[in-house]
């Protein structure tokens, strides 16, 4: 069974090698599948072999066994997940980088053999660090231990901070070093009416924010929307990417390799590898693109209800590793390349799609705009034509009002990665008259980053605002999309009433900041 190189790699624990005792020891980490030691190869460091009767293997649980021990009716077992700390006796390494030469024999994955390059680094036991429990991090005391560290070295008492109503070990994996939670304010707008393909009805929307007015004007424009019937929402399109680079001598090079990428049987081997890594990712396309000697391979995945950032990384890891090891000429190769524009906004996902591509469409009865908002469809239109061209003027990636107020509210509540902002406030709004004078408007979000499994969609009070919108379970991801989509809608209704009626500020001035 031919594992790829890039992967034989992912192995080794990097900053792991340390000088010890009487000698050096590393660690491993089985991340391919349940698996059996059946033999050590040989370990070199530097060009140097160290012996196999120099070279022992600790299981972490006080039993170590003597290399020369395994063998096929003799295995060690390696299950997945599995740390194995590699120990040898033999003389100090020096302070900086060294090279590794690692081999094993095993089952079911055969002889692995794999280089890696590590250092050895200058003691750093002056610094001050943050006290941490390897055995349970996420226990009460050590959450104590380091809550008490924080209050010491701050002098401020974390007397809020240290208040909440859930287990800590439900944040093993969204957040590293815990000592509490920041505590930010919950409101509720709507109902919301959605015309959806997967939100279908009223759905009361959960938004957390500090900024006054903010609930306030979304309940507004929800009104404003139910009164006409509510919102049509509609994805378009779903794509997560990850986008390595490959370097070559010559950008001729480069061509010739993204022409070997396109043949139809290579093209389906980096599929086939690719969802190797997984239940739930799955290759849609990979795009190309060439500039100067670099060859740049824009990965698009659908990856379940999952957002997926992760998801593709591992499994165009996986396929990259493939390609590296059937194509020569390869001279430097990058997992990414800046070209995914993960947390950045770019007009590659305005184009091509990034997480979801959401539009919310409404038609916004004459009469009822002039009597809730006191403003007529022509004037809004007017507005929206010259707020145009200040977006031309100023470059910006939204010629809309104020998405990322929904965007960032909703996801704070729901769990979502909030960082994923940068790229889900992009937008595209639209409005025109209707023969019968009403006002047409929608709103396409091209890229927005929404999950409903995975990241932080588990946390406690996260988990229930999902399940207040119904979005818990499986193949509820694009009915969040809808939902998001149509919030915004309602909150670009009601701001750009406001503006256009001159309410903005005496709003701020009741509801908010200028109170």
């Amino acid at each position: 069974m031919a594992v790829p190189t890039l992967l034989l790699k992912q192995l080794y624990n990097f900053s792991s090698l340390k000088n010890v005792g009487h000698g050096i020891q590393f660690v491993l980490k089985n991340r391919l599948g349940d698996a059996q030691l059946t033999g050590l190869l040989n370990i070199h460091i530097d060009g140097r072999e160290i012996p196999k009767d120099a070279i022992a293997m600790d299981l972490g649980d006080g039993n170590t066994i003597p290399a020369t021990q395994i063998s096929a009716t003799t295995p060690l077992p390696f299950p997945l997940r599995q740390n194995i700390t590699i120990q040898a006796i033999t003389e100090p390494l020096a302070i900086g980088k060294h090279k590794l030469h690692i081999g094993f024999k095993t089952a079911p994955f055969g002889d692995l053999k794999f280089e890696v390059e590590d250092a050895i680094s200058e003691s750093a036991e002056h610094l001050i660090r943050i006290p941490r429990d390897p055995e349970d991090d996420y226990a009460e005391p050590a959450i104590r231990k380091r809550r008490r560290f924080a209050e010491e070295f701050t002098g401020v008492e974390l007397a809020h901070i240290s208040s909440y109503s859930f287990d800590p070990h439900i944040a093993k994996g969204n957040l590293e070093h815990f000592i509490g939670a920041a505590q930010i304010p919950l409101g509720i707008a709507g109902p919301l009416r959605i015309d959806g393909e997967y939100a279908q009805g009223d759905f009361l929307i959960p938004l957390a924010a500090t900024e006054g007015t903010l609930v306030a004007s979304y309940n507004r424009g929800i009104k404003l929307v139910n009164l006409c019937g509510g919102v049509k929402c509609t994805v378009a399109g779903s794509a997560m990417q990850r986008a390595p680079v490959f370097v070559f001598g010559d950008a001729r090079a480069a061509r010739d390799f993204v022409n070997w990428v396109r043949e139809p049987d290579h093209y389906d081997k980096i599929r086939e590898e690719a969802e190797a890594t997984s239940s739930v990712a799955k290759l849609q396309y990979i795009d190309t693109f060439l500039a100067s000697k670099f060859a740049y391979l824009r990965f698009n995945f659908s990856t379940g209800d999952a957002a997926g950032q992760n998801m593709v990384g591992r499994a165009t890891f996986a396929a990259c590793g493939w390609i590296i090891d059937h194509y020569p000429g390869i001279h430097h190769f990058y997992l990414e390349s800046n070209f995914a524009t993960d947390k950045k906004a770019s007009m590659i996902n305005t184009m091509r799609t990034r997480g979801k591509r959401v539009t919310a469409e409404a038609v916004i009865r004459r009469d009822i705009l002039i009597q809730n908002m006191r403003v007529e469809p022509e004037s809004l239109g007017y507005h929206n034509g010259v707020a145009n061209v200040g977006a031309l003027m100023s470059g910006v990636n939204n010629n809309g009002l104020h998405s990322a107020n929904a965007i960032a509210a909703l996801f704070i509540a729901t769990g979502q990665d909030i960082a994923s902002v940068a790229e889900s406030s992009t937008g595209i709004l639209y409005t025109e008259l209707t023969p019968e004078r009403d006002l047409y408007i929608s709103f396409t979000i091209p890229s927005l980053i929404v999950a409903t499994h995975g990241g932080g969609t588990a946390l406690a009070t996260q988990r229930e605002c999902l399940e207040m919108l119904g979005c818990t379970g499986k193949n509820k991801v694009n009915k969040l999309a809808e939902i998001v989509g149509g919030v915004v809608l309602a909150g670009e209704l009601s701001l750009a009433a406001a503006i256009s009626s001159s309410d903005w500020v005496s709003s701020h001035e009741r509801y908010g900041r200028n109170r």
